[in-house]
């Protein structure tokens, strides 16, 4: 029988998490392949009834860390514990783990097979993972009911081209939560649906968290909709965690320069005559094996010491993180000056 869990437990840890990639080949006489790291050194923890967000541009290394959480991608280096196991990692990703872990993609339809019912998707996950066959279609009548989609009957024989897209992303949301999954990886859910149906399905996501005690990573560009859902959020660039914290303390007090220009991006109309418009896109693949800060080339604060030496992790206090040498103290910096003669 599965460990029963209460909120706030810690369901999956990632330690060091680090993925590497081959990218283009350097230009030269002797050309060496440049190696990408896209994902560099994140430790995140999951926590059973609550919403990590993970908030960054595209190209930030946020679907990396996704899929290395559910083990599709092999990570370089690092550990990933599953409700404090070990999980090992070089070998093959089992029917247990997939069953705990479940990740749900951006684009709902390219995640529905679109010539297979409805039927056919839910149906499918719960006779891999052993459900009965007499059991099969109260089950996946009772996910439905989960994600709203009342009457059951009227979504179960349809094809995906038949449903709007927040519909079958509930669909899709549903498949995941079919095999009772304690982790849901939701990978920009919201991003490719329209405007109207945004909310209804974060309030869904929510909600989920809240009545299933699931431990939940948001993936997002939008860091006002992390606000909105979270109950902690970090913020990624070019592969690293750059700020972290409780509540909505990322977006009413940033810290790092990454953050800030992330939240004068969201359009505020009691300051719209005042605000500036940052630059937002995504991440330049140089920045990932920049030597200093790799923000640094973008920074409208950058000072001498970002450009040479990797920033460390200066804790701001009650869980508030950030990955600056603003935030360092004289003595974290006079040592690098040391150094560095």
């Amino acid at each position: 029988m599965m460990e029963q869990v209460t909120r706030g437990d810690i369901v999956l840890e990632a330690r060091g998490l680090s993925r590497e990639f081959a990218g283009r080949n350097e230009s030269g006489l002797f050309r060496k392949k440049r190696r990408v790291r896209a994902v560099d050194d994140v430790s995140i923890t999951l926590r059973a009834g609550e919403v990590l967000a993970i908030v960054g541009e595209s190209g930030s290394g946020k679907s990396v860390l996704a899929r290395m959480l559910a083990r599709i991608v092999v990570p370089t280096e690092g550990e990933l514990l599953l409700r404090g196991e070990l999980i090992a990692l070089r070998e093959r990703r089992t029917a247990a783990y997939a069953g705990e872990v479940q990740l749900v993609l951006q684009d709902p339809f390219a995640s529905a097979n679109p010539v297979r019912r409805v039927r056919h998707s839910l149906e499918r996950p719960l006779l891999i993972h052993g459900t009965p066959k007499e059991d099969v279609v109260v089950r996946a009548r009772e996910v439905l009911a989960s994600v709203a989609l009342t009457p059951q009957d009227e979504y179960l024989d349809r094809y995906p081209h038949e449903l709007s897209g927040g519909q079958l992303q509930r669909v899709n949301i549903a498949r995941g939560l079919s095999v009772n999954p304690k982790v849901l990886l939701a990978d920009e859910p919201i991003s490719m649906l329209d405007v109207s149906v945004r909310l209804g399905v974060l309030n869904l996501l929510r909600e989920l968290c809240d009545t299933r005690l699931l431990a939940m990573m948001y993936i997002t560009h939008d860091i006002a909709s992390a606000r909105y859902i979270a109950d902690e959020s970090a913020v990624m660039y070019a592969g690293q965690v750059v700020e972290r914290a409780r509540g909505t303390r990322v977006m009413d007090a940033p810290i790092h320069p990454y953050t800030q220009l992330l939240v004068d991006s969201v359009p505020n109309p009691e300051k719209l005559s005042k605000q500036s418009s940052p630059t937002a896109h995504n991440v330049d693949s140089t920045h990932f094996n920049y030597e200093g800060c790799r923000f640094s080339p973008r920074c409208p604060q950058v000072m001498d010491i970002c450009r040479g030496n990797q920033p460390p992790e200066v804790d701001l206090g009650d869980g508030h993180m950030a990955r600056c040498w603003l935030s360092a103290s004289d003595a974290q910096r006079t040592a690098v000056k040391i150094l560095a003669k």
